[in-house]
Protein backbone atom coordinates (compact mmCIF):
# COMPACT_ATOMS: atom_id res chain seq x y z
CA UNK A 1 0.00 0.00 0.00
CA UNK A 2 1.45 3.48 -1.54
CA UNK A 3 0.86 6.65 1.02
CA UNK A 4 1.86 10.17 0.11
CA UNK A 5 1.94 12.10 3.18
CA UNK A 6 1.73 16.29 2.94
CA UNK A 7 0.25 18.81 4.88
CA UNK A 8 0.77 22.91 5.23
CA UNK A 9 -0.86 23.75 1.72
CA UNK A 10 -2.00 27.09 2.15
CA UNK A 11 -3.32 27.65 -1.28
CA UNK A 12 -4.13 30.12 -2.33
CA UNK A 13 -1.77 32.42 -0.03
CA UNK A 14 1.31 30.57 0.05
CA UNK A 15 1.26 29.23 -4.03
CA UNK A 16 -1.49 29.58 -6.14
CA UNK A 17 -1.44 26.10 -6.69
CA UNK A 18 0.04 22.95 -5.94
CA UNK A 19 3.22 21.47 -7.46
CA UNK A 20 2.62 18.86 -10.21
CA UNK A 21 5.06 16.36 -8.76
CA UNK A 22 2.72 16.37 -6.31
CA UNK A 23 -0.31 16.46 -8.17
CA UNK A 24 1.08 13.10 -9.72
CA UNK A 25 1.84 11.72 -6.72
CA UNK A 26 -1.31 11.65 -5.61
CA UNK A 27 -2.42 9.26 -8.81
CA UNK A 28 0.13 6.78 -7.55
CA UNK A 29 -0.95 6.45 -4.13
CA UNK A 30 -3.64 4.00 -2.16
CA UNK A 31 -3.97 6.20 0.66
CA UNK A 32 -3.21 10.33 0.90
CA UNK A 33 -2.40 11.75 4.29
CA UNK A 34 -2.87 15.60 4.37
CA UNK A 35 -2.24 17.29 8.51
CA UNK A 36 -3.88 20.36 8.05
CA UNK A 37 -4.11 24.20 6.96
CA UNK A 38 -5.78 23.32 3.47
CA UNK A 39 -6.74 27.32 4.10
CA UNK A 40 -9.29 26.73 1.24
CA UNK A 41 -11.93 23.91 0.00
CA UNK A 42 -10.71 23.80 -3.49
CA UNK A 43 -7.55 22.29 -2.72
CA UNK A 44 -9.55 19.57 -0.20
CA UNK A 45 -12.44 19.26 -2.85
CA UNK A 46 -9.27 18.86 -5.27
CA UNK A 47 -7.72 16.10 -3.22
CA UNK A 48 -10.96 14.38 -2.85
CA UNK A 49 -11.65 14.16 -6.11
CA UNK A 50 -8.32 12.45 -6.91
CA UNK A 51 -7.19 10.57 -4.24
CA UNK A 52 -8.09 6.91 -3.79
CA UNK A 53 -8.61 7.43 -0.54
CA UNK A 54 -8.22 10.94 1.74
CA UNK A 55 -6.99 10.86 5.67
CA UNK A 56 -7.38 14.25 6.76
CA UNK A 57 -7.93 16.92 9.51
CA UNK A 58 -7.59 20.42 9.86
CA UNK A 59 -5.21 22.69 10.96
CA UNK A 60 -5.09 26.24 12.73
CA UNK A 61 -5.45 27.99 9.70
CA UNK A 62 -8.51 26.29 8.35
CA UNK A 63 -11.61 28.42 8.92
CA UNK A 64 -15.09 26.95 9.95
CA UNK A 65 -15.93 25.60 6.60
CA UNK A 66 -13.21 23.15 6.59
CA UNK A 67 -13.48 22.56 10.07
CA UNK A 68 -17.37 21.20 9.30
CA UNK A 69 -15.69 18.83 7.23
CA UNK A 70 -12.67 17.83 8.59
CA UNK A 71 -11.98 15.74 12.09
CA UNK A 72 -8.87 17.26 14.41
CA UNK A 73 -7.65 13.95 14.56
CA UNK A 74 -7.94 11.71 12.13
CA UNK A 75 -7.23 7.56 12.83
CA UNK A 76 -6.96 4.76 9.94
CA UNK A 77 -5.83 1.14 10.00
CA UNK A 78 -3.47 0.59 6.85
CA UNK A 79 -3.02 -2.87 6.12
CA UNK A 80 -1.78 -3.40 10.03
CA UNK A 81 -0.45 -0.03 10.70
CA UNK A 82 -2.50 2.10 13.12
CA UNK A 83 -2.26 5.30 11.26
CA UNK A 84 -3.24 8.56 13.38
CA UNK A 85 -3.03 12.21 11.64
CA UNK A 86 -3.04 15.56 13.62
CA UNK A 87 -2.20 19.15 12.69
CA UNK A 88 -0.04 20.09 15.86
CA UNK A 89 2.04 18.29 18.52
CA UNK A 90 3.88 21.24 20.20
CA UNK A 91 7.12 22.36 20.48
CA UNK A 92 10.09 20.35 19.17
CA UNK A 93 11.45 19.98 22.60
CA UNK A 94 9.78 16.86 24.49
CA UNK A 95 7.26 15.95 21.49
CA UNK A 96 8.17 12.03 21.17
CA UNK A 97 7.41 11.85 24.48
CA UNK A 98 4.34 13.75 24.16
CA UNK A 99 2.40 12.19 21.09
CA UNK A 100 3.59 8.63 22.92
CA UNK A 101 1.41 9.55 25.88
CA UNK A 102 -1.03 11.50 23.76
CA UNK A 103 -1.55 8.65 20.69
CA UNK A 104 -0.58 5.54 22.49
CA UNK A 105 -2.81 3.21 21.02
CA UNK A 106 -1.15 4.54 17.50
CA UNK A 107 2.36 2.79 15.10
CA UNK A 108 2.55 6.11 12.98
CA UNK A 109 1.29 9.81 13.78
CA UNK A 110 1.45 12.14 10.69
CA UNK A 111 1.54 15.87 11.82
CA UNK A 112 2.22 19.08 10.27
CA UNK A 113 2.35 23.05 11.69
CA UNK A 114 6.00 23.46 11.68
CA UNK A 115 6.50 23.05 7.91
CA UNK A 116 9.87 21.30 8.99
CA UNK A 117 10.30 17.82 7.68
CA UNK A 118 10.75 15.79 10.69
CA UNK A 119 11.13 11.40 10.90
CA UNK A 120 11.78 10.29 14.86
CA UNK A 121 10.72 7.55 17.08
CA UNK A 122 9.05 7.89 20.14
CA UNK A 123 9.88 5.50 23.35
CA UNK A 124 7.31 2.72 23.28
CA UNK A 125 7.81 2.72 19.39
CA UNK A 126 5.59 5.29 17.78
CA UNK A 127 6.88 6.63 14.59
CA UNK A 128 6.67 10.46 14.30
CA UNK A 129 6.44 12.05 10.34
CA UNK A 130 5.99 15.49 9.27
CA UNK A 131 5.84 15.45 5.18
CA UNK A 132 7.00 19.62 5.96
CA UNK A 133 5.45 21.70 3.02
CA UNK A 134 4.72 21.35 -0.68
CA UNK A 135 4.36 25.36 -1.03
CA UNK A 136 6.17 27.18 1.81
CA UNK A 137 9.57 26.15 2.73
CA UNK A 138 9.85 28.33 5.92
CA UNK A 139 13.52 28.62 7.11
CA UNK A 140 13.83 24.98 4.99
CA UNK A 141 16.35 24.93 1.99
CA UNK A 142 13.58 23.52 0.10
CA UNK A 143 9.64 22.24 0.14
CA UNK A 144 8.61 19.21 0.54
CA UNK A 145 6.39 16.08 0.89
CA UNK A 146 7.10 12.30 2.03
CA UNK A 147 5.86 9.56 0.24
CA UNK A 148 5.73 5.74 2.06
CA UNK A 149 4.53 1.94 1.79
CA UNK A 150 3.00 -0.26 4.08
CA UNK A 151 3.92 -4.07 4.07
CA UNK A 152 3.48 -6.72 6.37
CA UNK A 153 2.33 -4.46 9.27
CA UNK A 154 5.05 -2.46 8.81
CA UNK A 155 6.05 1.33 7.65
CA UNK A 156 8.82 0.94 5.04
CA UNK A 157 10.14 2.89 1.94
CA UNK A 158 9.11 6.47 3.98
CA UNK A 159 11.24 9.20 1.29
CA UNK A 160 11.02 12.86 1.82
CA UNK A 161 10.63 14.45 -1.77
CA UNK A 162 12.59 18.06 -2.48
CA UNK A 163 10.43 20.48 -4.37
CA UNK A 164 11.15 23.84 -5.87
CA UNK A 165 10.11 26.54 -4.40
CA UNK A 166 6.33 27.30 -5.75
CA UNK A 167 5.44 30.50 -8.05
Amino acid sequence: MRLLLTTDTHVPKRARHLPARLLAEIELADVVVHAGDWVDTATLDLLESRAERLLAVYGNNDGPDLRARLPEVARAELAGVRLGVVHETGPAQGREARCAARFPDLDVLVFGHSHIPWDSEAPGGLRLLNPGSPTDRRRQPFCSYMTAVVSGGRLTEVRLHELPRPV
